[in-house]
């Protein structure tokens, strides 16, 4: 899923762009009119996130534009709180409005249920922390960085995914991975090949974040939030 942020007060907007990162979006984010619209002739984002309030523009004429021109979702934020301020958003095309000061749960909470209810919907989506999996693409980011894995890793970071907060057993990891293929695997293989995986993904190897080891049994996916 791809947002576009347009929002003049740049602390908000990195911290909103943060946030969002981790939850497993790619966010883009623009400060004016003048840049979004230049972006929006270029590509086009699954939901936009629109300021009412931008220094070269009034975000309610944006907001119709962008409804009309490129037909995605909008949610508005504001600081504006009043009854009439929420219908003069939705009646410029806006199909939800948040008012500052706002929780980012009850952003990203109102994000899904947006997506959700426009029926965009992440199949083939992956995610746990900062690390995402497109399963159609065969592609792995962690954040909004692309992560560069071989096959194999790549095989066992999606199986792990699919499988988080259990333990898989060596035994089931080889027979996933590797032996579905008809060849035999020692354990040393897979041993080097979570280690290569481990330093693609984590942050601090020897302190694993996401894949744990259980001695004298296999590995586990914890799940990040």
């Amino acid at each position: 899923m791809r947002i576009f942020l347009i929002e003049d007060d740049k602390a908000l907007a990195e911290g909103i762009s943060f946030t969002l990162q981790k939850e497993g979006y790619e966010t883009e984010v623009y400060f004016t009119c003048r840049e979004s619209r230049e972006a929006l002739d270029n590509s086009q984002p699954d939901l936009v996130l629109l300021d009412w309030n931008l220094p070269d523009g009034d975000g309610l004429v944006l907001c119709r534009e962008i409804s009309e021109k490129w037909k995605m979702p909008i949610l508005m934020i504001t600081a504006r709180d009043m009854e009439i301020d929420q219908v003069m958003c939705l009646e410029s095309g806006a199909d939800d409005y948040i008012a500052k000061p706002f929780s980012l749960a009850v952003l990203k909470a109102r994000i899904a249920a947006l997506l959700r209810r426009q029926g965009i919907h992440e199949e083939g989506q992956l995610t746990s922390g900062q690390i995402r999996v497109d399963v159609q693409e065969m592609r792995a980011w962690k954040g909004d960085r692309e992560l560069d894995l071989s096959l194999t890793e790549y095989r066992l970071l999606k199986y792990f995914m699919e499988n988080k907060n259990q333990v898989l057993l060596k035994e089931q990891l080889l027979a996933h991975v590797w032996d579905s293929g008809g060849r035999f695997v020692e354990e040393n293989t897979l041993m080097v090949n979570i280690r290569r995986l481990r330093t693609k993904i984590e942050e601090d190897t020897s302190h694993p974040e996401y894949i744990k080891t259980v001695h004298g049994m296999g590995y586990l996916w914890e799940e990040r939030r």
